[in-house]
C-alpha cells in the first residue's frame, strides 16, 4: 500500500510548513494540555503542586478497576470440542494506573504511568514529554497512544462500556499461520515520535513514526523492509480531526459535561511496515464521528485494514473491516444508558460471514467520591458464513454471551 504511505509522507511536510507559515506569536502552555489519557484532569485541582508563576505543574493521579464477568461461549469457541461452555468468569482488576502528569517552562508537559495490572513491557503504560512549539506545532516523544481510532484515543476512564469494541480488539482470522502476531484493527499504544497540533480552535492533526510493536515491547527491535530495502520496518500513522463546534472533549459522556455541544468528524490511516515479522505489512484506514449535545453522546467509527503479504509468502492480500455505533442518554444527572452495535468482517472480505455484536449498558455515577459503577451485556451473532465450521471459527475466542460489572476509582 504505497499510497498510503506516500500520503502520510506528504502530509508530515504540508503541515510541517503550514505550520511556520503561521503567526509566530508564542503562548504559554494552558492547563487543558496537561494530559494523560486515563483520567480527566481539565479543571480539576485534586492533589497538584506548582509555583507561584505558574508554570511548573505536578499532578500525580490513579486509577482503578476492578471488575466482575460471566462469560458463556459455544464449545467451539474455545477451540476444544471437550471445553465448558462457561470460561474466563470471575473477577479481575482490568487496570490498576498510578502516574503523574505536569507542564513546565510554558512549553513542556510530561506524563508517566504505571499499570500494575499488566506485566511484561505492558507494565509501562505511557511515558511521554511533549514540547509545544506553538499551539498548531507540538512535538511529542515516548510511549503514548498512536493517532487512530476514537475507541482508543478516548479517555480510558471515560468510555461508554466497560470493554471496547471487538471489532477493533479482537485478532483477525487467517487461513493459514503466520510466525508473529496476528493483527487487531486498532494500534493502541506504542514508542514513537509525532508533530501534532490545533488551528483555530477546529483542526486538529497528528502525524507520526512508531515502533509499531504495540504496548508490550519498549526496546528497538526492527529493521528493514524485506520488501521495500528502503524502508524501516515501522508504523506510519497520521489523523485530521475537525471539530465544528469547537475543541471536543475526549470523554465518551460525563456528568461535568451535561451542557457542552462539540463535534467531531476524523479520518485516519496508518502503514505498518512488515508488522509481521517478514510476513506481512498491515495497512488501515478509518473514518470517525462523535457528537455531545447536553445528556447526549453518540458515536459511530469505521475501520478497514489490508494485509499485504511479502513477496517470500506468496500469498494473495488480506482484507478486514469493522464498524460499531454507540449511543449514550443520562437519564438523571448520574445515571447514564448506552447501546452499542458492533459489526466484524473478522475472516476477511474474500469469505461470507459477519460477526454482529449488540450491547446494553448502565453507568452510575457517585457524585463527590470519584467513582463510576459500569454494568453491560453483550451477544455475539453470526451470519452469512457458509458453512457450520466457517460460522464456528469465526467466533474463537469470543463469548456468545458476555456480561461485566466494573466499579472504578479514580483521583
Amino acid at each position: 500500500m504505497k499510497t498510503i504511505l506516500y500520503m502520510i509522507l506528504a502530509a508530515t511536510f504540508f503541515l510541517a510548513g503550514t505550520v511556520y507559515a503561521q503567526d509566530k506569536d508564542e503562548k504559554v502552555i494552558d492547563d487543558k494540555y496537561v494530559e494523560n489519557d486515563v483520567v480527566s484532569l481539565a479543571g480539576k485541582k485534586g492533589i497538584s503542586f506548582s509555583t507561584k508563576l505558574g508554570d511548573f505543574l505536578f499532578k500525580p493521579y490513579a486509577l482503578v478497576q476492578a471488575s466482575a464477568t460471566y462469560n458463556r461461549y459455544d464449545s467451539q469457541g474455545l477451540e476444544s470440542l471437550y471445553a465448558k461452555s462457561v470460561a474466563n468468569s470471575g473477577f479481575a482488576i482490568p487496570n490498576a494506573i498510578l502516574g503523574f502528569t505536569g507542564k513546565a517552562f510554558g512549553k513542556v508537559t510530561f506524563n508517566l504511568s504505571l499499570n500494575a495490572a499488566k506485566s511484561g513491557g505492558a507494565l509501562l503504560q505511557q511515558a511521554w514529554f511533549d514540547i509545544a512549539i506553538k499551539e498548531s506545532f507540538r512535538i511529542r516523544a515516548g510511549k503514548f497512544k498512536t493517532p487512530f481510532m476514537h475507541a482508543y484515543l478516548s479517555t480510558l476512564g471515560e468510555t461508554l462500556f466497560p470493554v471496547l469494541p471487538l471489532s477493533a480488539t479482537q485478532s483477525i482470522i487467517l487461513p493459514y499461520d503466520l510466525n508473529y502476531v496476528i493483527p487487531s484493527m486498532s494500534t493502541g499504544f506504542d514508542l514513537g515520535v509525532q508533530i501534532h497540533g490545533l488551528f483555530r480552535d477546529k483542526w486538529y492533526y497528528q502525524v507520526g513514526v512508531f515502533n509499531g510493536t504495540g504496548i508490550d515491547v519498549n526496546t528497538a527491535t526492527k529493521t528493514n523492509c524485506d520488501d521495500h530495502k528502503w524502508l524501516p520496518a515501522l508504523l506510519y500513522s497520521g489523523r485530521l480531526a475537525f471539530m465544528p463546534k469547537g475543541q471536543m472533549p475526549n470523554s465518551q459522556g460525563s456528568p461535568e459535561n451535561l451542557s457542552d455541544d462539540k463535534m467531531l468528524f476524523a479520518v485516519s490511516a496508518s502503514y505498518n511496515a512488515e508488522a509481521e515479522f517478514l510476513s506481512a505489512s498491515d495497512a488501515r484506514v478509518g473514518a470517525e464521528f462523535a457528537w455531545i449535545k447536553n445528556r447526549w453522546y453518540v458515536a459511530a467509527e469505521a475501520y478497514y485494514m489490508n494485509m499485504h503479504f511479502t513477496e517470500i509468502m506468496q500469498k494473495p492480500d488480506k482484507n478486514f473491516w469493522g464498524a460499531y455505533a454507540q449511543v449514550g442518554y443520562f437519564i438523571t444527572p448520574k445515571l447514564q444508558g448506552a447501546l452499542r452495535y458492533d459489526l466484524f468482517d473478522r475472516n476477511a472480505t474474500d469469505e461470507g460471514g459477519l460477526l454482529n455484536m449488540p450491547a446494553v449498558g448502565l453507568n452510575y455515577y457517585f457524585f463527590r467520591n470519584n467513582l463510576k459503577l459500569q454494568v453491560m451485556y453483550q451477544y455475539m451473532g453470526r451470519t452469512g458464513h457458509a458453512t457450520q465450521n466457517d460460522r464456528d471459527e469465526d467466533g474463537i475466542g469470543i463469548a456468545r454471551h458476555s456480561a461485566t460489572a466494573m466499579l472504578q476509582f479514580t483521583f
